[in-house]
């Protein structure tokens, strides 16, 4: 089984404007990823087998992807983060042509 390529294309942006929002949702992002660090362990081990959402530092929980996004009561946060939490704890794979990693996640 071949891949079939895919062109990849790259755009330097130089509008300030633009360069601004994203400056400001990559900040956003960057905290809301903090508060997650922060509070991981209590998260992780609450929500197991459910999606969460990250928004102005604050976690929304839900069944779905869409529950947890609608719960979440910041919707001018750009630097939302959405994860969902394994039911349990246990090894990871991953794979990328050919190389592999195994990951044990202790939170």
């Amino acid at each position: 089984m071949s891949l079939q390529s895919i062109p990849i294309v790259m755009e330097e942006a130089t509008d300030p404007k633009e360069i601004a929002e994203f400056q400001a949702r990559w900040a956003q992002a960057q905290r809301n990823s903090d508060w997650l660090q922060a509070h991981a362990h209590e998260i992780y081990t609450r929500h197991r087998g459910k999606f969460i959402v990250v928004a102005g530092e604050e976690l929304f929980v839900g069944g779905t992807p869409e529950e947890a996004l609608a719960r979440a009561a910041c919707p001018e946060d750009g630097g939302r983060i959405i994860r969902y939490i394994y039911p349990k704890k246990m090894a990871r794979v991953y794979g990328n042509r050919g190389r592999i990693k195994i990951e044990s996640r202790t939170e």
